[in-house]
C-alpha cells in the first residue's frame, strides 16, 4: 500500500473512530484499525467487538493494499501533523506516515483481521441534525443498569409517516417523533449508549440512512457508517399506551431552563435520596427541599397555572434531566392525580417526557 491522503481529513476520521470505540477488550484486533487503499479513497474500518465503524477519506493511491495498525497510535500520530498531505506506505512490518519534514512508523498487527458484518438493508433517510437532537433528548431516559437490558435501549418504530423513539428506566419515560419519508417499516430496540454514539458521528449537515435487520442496526452517511447489535426485543405496547395517556389535574407553564436550574440548586439540600418538592400555587411554583443534615431551600418561579394547585415530590436528578432535555424552550408540566407520572411537553418539539413522582413520606 502506498497512498497520499489529506492529513486533516485522515486525522478527523482516525480521531472519530478512536472516540466511538471503547478500548476495554483484551484482544489486539479490537484496539486496531484497518486501512484499505482503493484508487480514490482510503477506507478505515474498526471494531471493539460490539460496535463496527467504517469511514472513508478521499485519497490518491500509488499502489493498492491494506494495513492493520493500532487505532489510538494512528489517531495521535496524524492529529499532530501540520502538513496538508501525508503519505502512507508499507515498509516491511511497519506502516510509515510520511510528511515533508518527518516520518513516523507504526507497527502492523500480525493477527488476521476478523470479517466484519455487512450493513443491514436500508430502511429510510433523514437529516442527521434531527436524528442527533432527538436521540440526545430521548436516550437519557434509558436505564443505566445492565441487569435489566430491556430498559437500557431506545425503541425505534415507524408508522406510515413518522419515526417514533421511546426510552424508559421505569421511573421516567421519554418519547419523540420524526418525519419518516420511507414506506419501509422499521422496528428495533437499540442500546441507548450505542445509539447516541451512532447519531453523533455524522456531520449535522449530512443526510443519514437507518439500516435494520433482526439483530443489527446501523446508521450510515456519505463518509461512513456505524453498526451495532440490537437488544432483539421490544416493549409491550399496551403498557406504554396507558402511560402516554395523560389526564392532568393541574397544568403549569414555565421555562425549562429556569426549572432545571432551580431544581439543581435545591438538590444541594435534598439529602441522600435527592427528594425535593414542587408546590404549585397561584401564578408560581415553589421548588423546595429539606434534609436534617443538609438544611433547606425554597425558591419561587413565576408560572402560568391552569386547573388548580398541587404538590408533588420528585427525585431531583430525574426532574432536572427531564427539564434539560427541552433546553431553553417553554414547557408545560401536566401533573396527574396521586402518583401517576408528570408529563413535560413543549410547543417547540414533539418530545414528551414523563417522570414518576416519589411517594409521600409517612408523617409518623
Amino acid at each position: 500500500m502506498d497512498v497520499d491522503v489529506d492529513a486533516g481529513a485522515l486525522a478527523d476520521a482516525a480521531t472519530l473512530a478512536n472516540r466511538l470505540l471503547t478500548a476495554r477488550s483484551p484482544q489486539p484486533v479490537h484496539g486496531a484499525v484497518r486501512l484499505h487503499a482503493t484508487a480514490t479513497a482510503l477506507e478505515l474500518s474498526a471494531t471493539d467487538g460490539t460496535l463496527t465503524v467504517r469511514l472513508t477519506v478521499p485519497a490518491l493511491a500509488r499502489s493498492l493494499g491494506e494495513a492493520v495498525v493500532p487505532r489510538r497510535a494512528l489517531a495521535e500520530t496524524v492529529a499532530g501533523l501540520s502538513a496538508p498531505t501525508a503519505r502512507l506506505v508499507i515498509e516491511g512490518r511497519r506502516l510509515a506516515v510520511r510528511v515533508p519534514a518527518a516520518r513516523f512508523a507504526l507497527p502492523m498487527l500480525a493477527e488476521p483481521w476478523p470479517p466484519l458484518p455487512a450493513l443491514p438493508p436500508a430502511a429510510g433517510t433523514l437529516p442527521a441534525a434531527d436524528l442527533r437532537s432527538t436521540v440526545a433528548a430521548v436516550a437519557g431516559a434509558a436505564s443505566r443498569d445492565d441487569a435489566l437490558p430491556l430498559f437500557t435501549g431506545v425503541r425505534l418504530r415507524t408508522t406510515a409517516s413518522t419515526l417514533s423513539l421511546l426510552a424508559t428506566d421505569r421511573y421516567r419515560l421519554a418519547a419523540a417523533t420524526l418525519p419518516w419519508p420511507s414506506a419501509t417499516p422499521l422496528e428495533t430496540l437499540v442500546p441507548a449508549t450505542l445509539l447516541t454514539r451512532a447519531a453523533s458521528a455524522p456531520s449535522r449537515d449530512d443526510e443519514v440512512t437507518l439500516h435494520t435487520s433482526a439483530d443489527l442496526f446501523a446508521v450510515s452517511w456519505p463518509a461512513g457508517s456505524l453498526l451495532t447489535p440490537t437488544l432483539g426485543t421490544s416493549y409491550p405496547d399496551a403498557q406504554f399506551d396507558r402511560l402516554l395517556t395523560v389526564t392532568p389535574e393541574c397544568v403549569v407553564e414555565l421555562e425549562a431552563e429556569a426549572l432545571a436550574a432551580a431544581v439543581d440548586r435545591a438538590a444541594r439540600y435534598a439529602g441522600p435520596h435527592g427528594r425535593m418538592a414542587l408546590q404549585v400555587i397561584e401564578g408560581a411554583v415553589l421548588v423546595q427541599a429539606a434534609d436534617p443534615l443538609h438544611g433547606e431551600s425554597e425558591e419561587t418561579l413565576k408560572a402560568t397555572v391552569h386547573h388548580g394547585q398541587a404538590t408533588r415530590h420528585y427525585q431531583s436528578r430525574l426532574l432536572s434531566e427531564a427539564a434539560r432535555a427541552f433546553r431553553d424552550a417553554p414547557i408545560a408540566l401536566r401533573i396527574q392525580e396521586l402518583n401517576r407520572a408528570t408529563e413535560l411537553t413543549s410547543p417547540t418539539t414533539t418530545l414528551r417526557y414523563l417522570v414518576v413522582p416519589m411517594r409521600p413520606t409517612d408523617p409518623t
